[in-house]
């Protein structure tokens, strides 16, 4: 069994990971930088290393440190949450050198798997039905107008190592390919100092639907349900829900079992997630895979009644699937909220600073994952995300009912928060009735008139 776990992360993904090495038993070391001096996860874990200044290049990216503060805590884990370094192989790589299990897959896994024209191609050995496009890398312009020309316009360029919506551009005639063809690769390699590119069909209005698997080291992996994350502004998600109220049963076992094919296929061990795209006929496409447990793990730990970390940190220490997940069935419906510090009405321009008041809701299925408090200071360089806030009913609507009390209790003053803009989405007509894809956000909530924003900064907001 694993004896003491590091958390190579911060805010709420370490204190989430904290509590879970607290019930199975397990000691844990948080790692910090100056600007973190004050979070909770510094507060609740057993051992703490300041490993740095505040820029995460120098803190929660510098490898050599966080193995550093590894050794001398003599962890014999890491678990790596999300971004950063989750998805990093090098990291994972190194941790295997030094006899430091890496909780997550392998070190090739992860190089696989975040090499998008890769991981595509062995989807399709694996007979996961995919979006049509380039079979790997685009090897030159003229080679993207040949496939462009192939499968029709519109087209999307993709960075084969990118995410988050960069190295992507959408070409919708052949005159404006070139032009996007080298932005998308400049871009590329300035975010990932990787230039290469790949080539799908665009969907003008399809739903991101992904699929929570998990695998162990004997071969075995289970698929726990989808999860709808198409409520996004510039491929960053807002508003996850489990069950999707676009999937029906038979859906929902074709998805899950091209899931857990796609995943046996490469051998995948450790959480992860297979992300799929939905067009408007109900045909679902591979899109890419994460090997990392995801930000919006808690919706399916609401419906399923599990904990995703503890069950992670297990098959890291050798559990099987099969004493672990035998009887999980899907129960009623639960939604999360990513509530940031962000100003809405300037274009989500993330807003740092002192939390004066931070009063959380409560109640019947409602659930608050958060690093922050009265007092608290927001860094500025790191992630805006403050808090998740997640609800769960015996149905959708009792979820979102639930979700709209649970923000009206949310007070946070001394900052802007997208409190108040998740409110406006939940009463919604098209998001009540399910009826939404991925440019609801831009349809609905951008661009809107002056006099449509005014009364919003009430008690939630600075």
């Amino acid at each position: 069994m694993i004896k003491k776990i590091l958390i190579a992360n911060r805010g709420e993904i370490a204190l989430r990971i904290i509590r879970a090495c607290k019930e199975l038993g397990i000691a844990t070391v948080a790692v910090y930088s100056e600007a973190d001096s004050d979070s909770l996860h510094v507060r609740f874990a057993d051992e703490v290393v300041k490993i740095g200044p505040g820029p995460s290049n120098q803190s929660y990216l510098n490898i050599p440190r966080i193995i550093s503060a590894a050794e001398i805590t003599n962890a014999d884990a890491i678990h790596p949450g999300y971004g950063f370094l989750a998805e990093n192989a090098q990291f994972a790589e190194i941790c295997e050198s030094c006899d430091i299990k890496f909780i997550g897959p392998s070190s090739d896994m992860i190089a696989n798997m975040g090499d998008k024209a890769f991981a595509k191609a062995r989807m399709k050995q694996a007979k996961v039905p995919t979006i049509p496009g380039s079979d790997g890398i685009l090897q030159s312009i003229s080679d993207a107008l040949k496939i462009a020309d192939q499968i029709g316009y519109p087209v999307i360029l993709k960075a084969t190592a990118g995410g988050g919506g960069r190295g992507m551009r959408v070409v919708r005639e052949p005159k404006e390919l070139e032009r996007a063809f080298v932005t998308a690769s400049n871009e590329a390699e300035s975010a990932f100092s990787n230039p290469r590119l790949y080539m799908e069909k665009f969907f003008e209005h399809p739903r991101h639907i992904e699929v929570q698997i998990m695998g162990d080291h004997y071969g075995n992996v289970v698929a726990l349900g989808e999860r709808e994350c198409s409520i996004q502004r510039k491929h960053q998600k807002l508003i996850e829900e489990s069950p999707s109220p676009a999937v029906d049963d038979k859906l929902r076992t074709k998805l899950s079992n091209a899931a857990v094919q796609g995943a046996s296929g490469v051998n995948y061990e450790s959480a992860g997630t297979i992300e799929f795209l939905l067009d408007e006929n109900g045909k679902y496409y591979f899109m890419e895979m994460n090997t990392r447990i995801q930000v919006e793990h808690p919706v399916t730990e609401a419906v399923y009644g599990i904990d995703l970390l503890k069950h992670q940190i297990l098959l890291a220490a050798g559990e099987r699937i099969d004493n672990m997940m035998k009887d999980f069935k899907m129960r009623g419906h639960a939604i999360e909220c990513r509530i940031n510090a962000e100003d809405p009405d300037k274009n989500f321009r993330p807003c740092p600073g002192k939390i004066e008041s931070f009063h959380v809701p409560g109640g019947p299925g409602v659930r608050v994952d958060t690093h922050a408090y009265a007092q608290y200071v927001i860094p500025p360089f790191y992630d805006s995300l403050i808090a998740k806030v997640i609800t769960n009913g015996k149905d959708r609507s009792e979820a979102i009912g639930r979700m709209r009390r649970a923000l009206e209790e949310f007070i946070i003053e001394g900052i802007f928060t997208t409190i108040a803009f998740h409110q406006r989405v939940l009463q919604n007509e098209s998001f009540i009735k399910g009826e939404f894809d991925t440019k609801f956000i831009e349809k609905y909530f951008l661009n809107r008139p002056e006099n449509e924003k005014q009364g919003e900064k009430n008690g939630n907001t600075k």
